[in-house]
C-alpha cells in the first residue's frame, strides 16, 4: 500500500542530518506496517497529479500556520476535499489535522492558552495515551461531520476522525524525545515560554504509547472501503 506524505513543513537544518526529516520520521513510525512511501514537498509547492497517486495520504507537521497566506495553503486544501469526495483515506499530524479541519469547514486559531511542548497525556476514547506534542494553535471549531476520538484539558479536540475518510491527530507521534530536545533548543529559544521548556524536559524519559498510535494509523488506512 503506497502512502503518499504531504510535506507541509522541514525539520530544522541542525536537527535533519542526524534525526531525519519529516517524511523520514513518519516511516519510521509506521514501519512493519507493510506501507511504502513517496514524498511530495507542498510546502515548496509540489502537489501530486491526482488523489489517486497514492492509496492513502499522509500530512505532515509545520511551523507554519494553516490561516497564513501561503500559496500553496488553498490547493492543499482543495486536494484535501477532493481526497474526501474520492474517499481516498488522508491522515493528518498536527498542521495536517488543523488544514483537515480547515478545509472541512471547521476553525483553527492560536490558543489563549500558549503552548503544549513534549509527553501530554491524551484521553483516547478512555484510554489514556502519552503522545509528545509542538504547537500552540489549536481546533477550536470542529467540522459538520467529525467526531472527537481524543482530548485533554489543554486540547479538547486532541483527535478526530471523520468516518472512514480521515483520521487527524494534534499530537506528534513521529517525535522521539530527542528530537523534542533538539526542538527546544533550536526552534524554541525565545518562543516557547522557559517555564513550558523546562516542563517538557522533566518529561523526555516519559513512556510514549506511539506505536499505539501507528497501529491506529495503520488500521485506517487498511480500512476497507467501497
Amino acid at each position: 500500500m503506497l502512502i503518499g506524505i504531504l510535506q507541509t513543513g522541514l525539520a530544522p537544518e541542525m536537527l535533519a542530518p542526524e534525526m531525519g526529516d519529516y517524511p523520514d520520521m513518519f516511516a519510521r513510525l509506521l514501519g512493519g506496517h507493510g506501507f511504502t512511501f513517496r514524498t511530495w514537498r507542498v510546502v515548496e509547492g509540489e502537489f501530486p497529479a491526482s488523489v489517486h497517486d497514492a492509496d492513502g495520504w499522509l500530512i505532515t507537521g509545520s511551523r507554519h500556520g494553516v490561516y497564513e497566506d501561503h500559496a500553496w495553503i488553498p490547493p492543499l486544501e482543495q486536494f484535501i476535499r477532493d481526497s474526501f469526495a474520492a474517499h481516498v483515506p488522508v491522515v493528518g499530524i498536527c498542521f495536517g489535522h488543523q488544514i483537515v479541519a480547515q478545509a472541512m469547514g471547521g476553525k483553527v486559531e492560536r490558543y489563549a492558552g500558549g503552548w503544549a511542548v513534549g509527553a501530554q497525556d491524551y484521553d483516547f476514547d478512555g484510554e489514556t495515551l502519552t503522545l509528545n506534542a509542538w504547537h500552540r494553535d489549536q481546533v477550536v471549531e470542529v467540522p459538520k461531520g467529525a467526531k472527537v476520538i481524543a482530548s485533554n484539558d489543554f486540547c479538547t479536540n486532541a483527535a478526530l476522525l471523520y468516518d472512514d475518510r480521515a483520521f487527524t491527530v494534534q499530537a506528534h507521534p513521529e517525535f522521539r524525545p530527542e528530537f523534542v530536545d533538539g526542538l527546544m533548543k533550536t526552534r524554541g529559544k525565545g518562543v516557547v515560554p522557559d517555564e513550558v521548556m523546562a516542563k517538557a524536559a522533566t518529561r523526555l524519559t516519559d513512556p510514549l504509547q506511539d506505536k499505539s498510535i501507528a497501529a491506529r494509523i495503520a488500521a485506517f488506512f487498511k480500512e476497507p472501503r467501497a
